[in-house]
Order: C-alpha cells, then structure tokens, then sequence
C-alpha cells in the first residue's frame, strides 16, 4: 500500500481513537446512580479569586457505592466547595460536617433510568457521526491523491481500509454504550 494513504490511514485512526476517548467521557459523566469521583469533574471552586478545579483543592473518595467525600486540603475551602457544588446542580446536596463534604448519591427510580438510557444513545450516536465524519474527511483526503502517483486500485484498497477501521470503531462505540445501559439498568 502506497506510504501516502497508510498515512492518511493512521491520522484517522488517531482521530477515531480521540472520539472513542470523548464518548466514554461523555458516558462517564452519566451517572448511574453509583457514586464515582467523575461525577464532580467540570466542578469549579473560587479559590483565592481563580476558578480551580475540585480535583485540585481537596481529595475526593468514594467509601461505598452510594457515597463521595470531598476532603478539602484547607478547612477554609468548605463553604466554597459546598457552594460550587450546589450552584452545579448535579442533582445531589452536599452535607457539610464540618470536616468533610458527604454526597449521598440517591437511588435511581425506573422512569429516572430510562431517561439517561436515552441520554446513553444520543451521546452513543454522536459518537458514531464523529467516527463517520473522520471516515468522510479520510476518503476525501485519499482520493485527492489521485493525482500524486497513487492508482485507481490503490485508493479502493484505502477507501476499503478505512471502511474496516471505521466499523471496528463503531463496535467500540456500541460496546460502550452497551455497558453503560446495563450499568444504568441494573438495579
């Protein structure tokens, strides 16, 4: 196979495995009625007049599967991580001790699960239109290469090739999704 589509062969393989990465940070951020410390990310502090992370001022840990505790590394932070959790509206309310602050993830209800199976398959199909779209813009890149010493057979060989990439990677896709919808199911 000419080195010029084994190239754009690996750039689309890279970029599929950049939307591989995103989705399951998508599914990630669904919660599945199981505590995890994902569920905070994108969680901003005032810390000291600079939005910081909540990763970056205190310690989260999950002691059971219902349950996150947010450590802050200064007692001074409390309130204002308190606060920034509330104002993120992840549909949990913080429970300050003083100390530490408790996230007691409720149970999900039936109708509360299939809206989030629902939320599972958007992002699911968004997901596989990125994967289709790098699949798009790689037939494009190859057959504009017809005119620099690449045959009509070589460019079918890469359009084949990046057909069968691009089918592995919605598989990816699927298992992924499958796999969050039995998480969210399962009671």
């Amino acid at each position: 196979m000419n080195d010029l589509i084994k190239k754009q062969l690996q750039d689309a393989q890279a970029n599929m495995d950049k939307a591989i990465d995103h989705c399951e940070a998508e599914l990630t951020k669904i919660r599945a009625g199981k505590a995890s410390a994902g569920m905070l990310d994108g969680i901003f502090v005032d810390y000291y007049g600079s939005a910081t992370g909540l990763s970056q001022v205190a310690s989260i840990n999950t002691p059971d599967a219902r349950t996150l505790l947010v450590q802050p590394w200064e007692k001074n932070m409390l309130v204002p991580i308190e606060r920034a959790i509330m104002e993120a509206n992840i549909g949990i309310n913080p429970q300050n001790d003083g100390v530490v602050i408790r996230l007691v993830v409720p149970p999900l209800t039936e109708e509360r699960r299939k809206e989030l199976v629902k939320k599972v398959k958007e992002e699911t199909e968004r997901g596989k239109i990125t994967i289709r779209n790098i699949r798009k813009d790689a037939n494009e890149k190859i057959k504009k290469l017809k005119g620099e010493s690449v045959s009509d057979d070589e460019i079918k060989t890469g359009e084949a090739e990046v057909q069968k990439i691009t089918d592995a990677y919605i598989i990816k896709v699927d298992k992924h999704s499958e796999a969050k919808e039995k998480d969210i199911m399962t009671v």
